[in-house]
């Protein structure tokens, strides 16, 4: 196996401890859940780094370890300063775990090669924005999804190790709409850092394709539930459902089509 197969592997092995301590009681788990989360994002970004320190690197398997490491990296800050942000990890640990064994899967397929005419300063912005957008939302779904969770909990009046795991329903709603809020603005600049990139290289603004507009009806969505939270006070179920198809969408834009392309059609 190559070095790039060893770091893969060694980067996924690396998630499994703190999946296990965002399980376990807060009073027993404190200290144990951050040095375990250090030892996961160190590990994802030292492979990320190696991945990317000849350049951009097209590849399905590539695209989903710098959405891992940018989605741990934004973790730790909300994890830190938000209430209860940390008990995300109940469900965000397992889900980047999926997502870096098709990483693994997929570690040696052949890529695109990566061709822009655009400065490499605008490049670089909208990929650190699109990460961000996608790591950012990612954390909102899952806090959408513990708010579906908790408050199917509240009218079955039945506890399960997920509802003792993830936030409280007010914790998981506030988070909610904080991160759908930051991905909102972040998105704006990540499509205005695109539409630079295409102006660029062709002198229109816009390109109709799957991405782009999958990502404007993501902003869409976003920008509509933060509305009608704001107006008509919308929570609960309705709430996290929109939460979770804007995540789809999302999904669908950048894993998905490259998943399609550099998958499925190759």
């Amino acid at each position: 196996m190559s070095t790039l197969s060893y770091l893969s592997i060694a980067a996924l092995v690396g998630l499994l401890p703190v999946t296990i301590q965002s399980f376990r009681p807060q009073t027993e788990r404190r200290m144990l859940f951050w040095c375990s989360l250090a030892v996961a994002v160190a590990g994802c970004a030292a492979l990320t780094i190696v991945t990317f320190s000849t350049g951009w690197r097209t590849g399905f398997s590539s695209a989903l370890w710098a959405t891992i490491t940018a989605t741990l990296v934004i973790f730790v800050p909300v994890s830190a300063f938000c209430r209860e942000g940390h008990k995300l990890a109940s469900g965000l640990l397992p889900y980047l775990i999926v997502l870096g064994t098709l990483a693994v899967i997929w570690q040696n397929q052949a890529e695109r090669p990566f061709l822009t005419s655009a400065p490499t300063i605008w490049v670089l912005l909208h990929i650190g924005f699109s990460l961000a957008t996608y790591a950012v939302l990612t954390l909102a779904a899952i806090a959408g999804l513990s708010a579906l969770i908790q408050e199917r909990s509240l009218k079955t009046k039945r506890e399960t190790i997920l509802t003792a795991a993830f936030p409280t329903l007010s914790a998981s709603e506030a988070l909610e709409a904080r991160l759908l809020g930051y991905s909102a603005a972040i998105l704006v600049v990540g499509l205005l850092t695109g539409m630079t990139i295409h102006y660029l290289q062709t002198g229109s603004l816009f390109d109709i394709s799957h991405k782009a507009l999958l990502s404007i009806l993501t902003l869409v969505i976003v920008v509509v539930l933060l509305i009608a939270r704001k107006v008509s006070g919308l929570r609960g179920q309705k709430a996290a459902r929109l939460a979770l198809l804007a995540y789809l969408m999302l999904t669908l834009a950048y894993p998905g089509v490259k998943f399609v392309t550099d998958i499925l059609l190759v």
